[in-house]
């Protein structure tokens, strides 16, 4: 039977080991040694085939601009170029990179909020496709920079719409409290004020919903917001928006398998949902257990969220359709384009991280774990809510087996150096045994990374609840073997550093074809001191 992890014709489990595109992921790991990330360039194309799907649902033309930021290794770029998806990028750099690898200006568009005169200038000679604007201040800077270019700048301004999705707070983008964009007022303005710049074509508004939103519905909030900016624009100015920016990604379903996400007793995770769910359980409960568990409950709706692309963009587009008929204004929907910006749905899955456990170790079985195993001992029935004081959040974060007496370390050679998420978002990749994935994952483990510091560890530190109390995984692991890390091509390898001289990772990508390409090289000695002067 398939493990839940499994994708397949990606993912598979062979002779016993975890196999990528049909290739022995150990031998990868032995080949080009550890940490190695190992990237899909099947899967890639496949997930931007899965976004351009959505072209189907909508009337009008639709443009994929994969998000640079989630990563911009030359090698990926050049693959998501391949496939027919355009770019988004955010800096000077990411635009360089772009370019060079072969995507065409208007293939391009811009975004970021802190934009440099050389950056806006290449943007410019480059005639990118459109420049996000983020500030009044910017546009009349962007104006100035294409006035003495003798050129004409493409933009799109960024509204901020006070959209509030149920995604991390880090990811929250659409909110007045967030840094980005201008507000809506100011927008439309400007587009009274520069719509006969002959050095601006303001051909469209743009803005951004953050990533990981569980909730398809946030699009046909977005997309209304977008069409109501349209109808306004060009009531008052006359002007016909050529484009209109839906920003923000799509989710991926970091828990697929939720059984190693929380792993607490049957009795105590059943209990724990009704204390959840009722009305009555909730009011006995301690307002700092409440909300522990209500914290939980929904960073694991937002790690699990799940749904087709086509499906959130084709509702929403029909909800968009039906308000422009009432409206009499379908003209503004005539020869209008799309534009969606995902960069995690893109890489995250496509993107598996090896590691190798280079240390073990046990200690004793923390006090918690044995209060709580000597409380289930002497009870056949859970806890009731006010023997629960003793710490709700305790029991949603502990694992009992009985059979074990102490905790097991594993410490491997992946830190969040290389998964800086898992350390600032507590972001949840699921873990296996590279080796022996289709051996039952029961076993509790402390499982962290090489790093000097306390927060380098794989499970919940903080006690919040936003990681596993423990990473589970075959019985009797030992230093040398090979462990994945799943889903983790977003936002890791693109935030890496050399925290603690350590050296960044090789990267190896499996062509579409089956064959195998090192697109980076691991660091050497010399690569941690190359822009140092001494």
């Amino acid at each position: 039977m398939p493990q839940a992890w499994e994708i397949e014709n990606f993912l598979d489990v062979h002779n016993s080991q975890l196999y990528i595109d049909g290739i022995s992921a150990v031998e990868l790991a032995r080949e080009n040694g550890t940490p190695l990330f190992v990237f899909s360039e099947k899967r890639i194309r496949h997930n931007i085939r899965r976004l351009q799907s959505a072209q189907d649902a909508i009337g009008c033309p639709l443009k994929v601009c994969y998000a640079a930021k989630a990563l911009s290794t030359m090698a990926i770029l050049k693959a998501v170029k391949n496939a027919g998806c355009d770019v988004e990028v955010n800096s000077g750099g990411e635009l360089w990179k772009a370019l060079k690898i072969g995507f065409h200006g208007s293939q391009i568009i811009f975004n970021g909020t802190s934009k440099e005169t050389w950056e806006i200038e290449n943007a410019v000679n480059a005639e990118i496709y459109a420049i996000q604007v983020d500030s009044l201040y910017e546009l009349s800077l962007i104006e100035g920079i294409a006035k003495r270019l003798g050129k004409k700048a493409n933009v799109s301004l960024r509204l901020v719409p006070e959209i509030e999705t149920d995604t991390h707070s880090g990811l929250q983008t659409a909110l007045l409290t967030s840094k980005f964009g201008m507000m809506p007022d100011e927008a439309f303005a400007a587009f009274r004020n520069y719509r006969d710049s002959p050095h601006l074509d303001m051909c469209g508004i743009h803005l951004h919903v953050g990533s990981q939103n569980p909730d398809p519905g946030v699009y046909s909030k977005a997309l209304s917001v977008l069409f109501d900016g349209m109808l306004r624009i060009f009531s008052e100015t006359g002007i016909k928006l050529k484009h209109i920016n839906l920003g923000g990604g799509f989710p991926i379903n970091y828990l697929r398998d939720e059984s190693r996400y929380l792993r607490t007793p049957p009795r105590i995770a059943e209990k724990l949902r009704t204390l959840v769910s009722s009305e009555t359980e909730r009011r006995r409960l301690p307002p700092e257990a409440l909300k522990s568990l209500e914290s939980q409950a929904a960073h694991q709706r937002m790690l699990s969220a799940d749904f087709e692309p086509l499906d959130a963009i084709g509702d929403a587009w029909t909800h968009i359709r039906h308000r422009a008929a009432e409206a009499n204004s379908e003209y503004l929907l005539a020869n209008l384009t799309i534009l969606l910006e995902p960069g995690r749905s893109i890489i995250s899955d496509t993107g598996i991280c090896l590691t190798s456990v280079r240390n073990s170790k046990i200690r004793p079985l923390s006090e918690i774990n044995r209060e709580l195993t000597r409380k289930l001992e002497q009870t056949p029935q859970p806890p009731s809510p006010p023997g629960l004081s003793f710490g709700v959040s305790v029991i949603s974060r502990s694992f009992v087996r009985g059979d074990i007496t102490g905790e097991h370390w594993l410490l491997t050679d992946a830190g969040f150096n290389i998964l800086l998420s898992m350390e600032t978002y507590k972001w949840f990749y699921d873990l296996i045994s590279a080796e022996r994935p289709d051996e039952t994952h029961d076993f509790p483990y402390k499982v962290a990374g090489p790093l000097c510091d306390g927060g380098d560890v794989y499970f919940d530190v903080e006690g919040q609840n936003r990681l596993p109390p423990y990473r589970m995984l075959p019985d009797n692991v030992k230093p040398g073997e090979i462990l994945a890390l799943l889903n983790c091509g977003a936002y890791s390898l693109a935030q890496a550093s050399q925290y603690n001289g350590r050296f960044l990772p090789a990267v190896v990508l499996i062509q579409e074809n089956g064959k195998t390409e090192l697109i980076r090289k691991r660091d050497v000695f010399e690569d941690l001191t190359a822009n140092d002067r001494y």
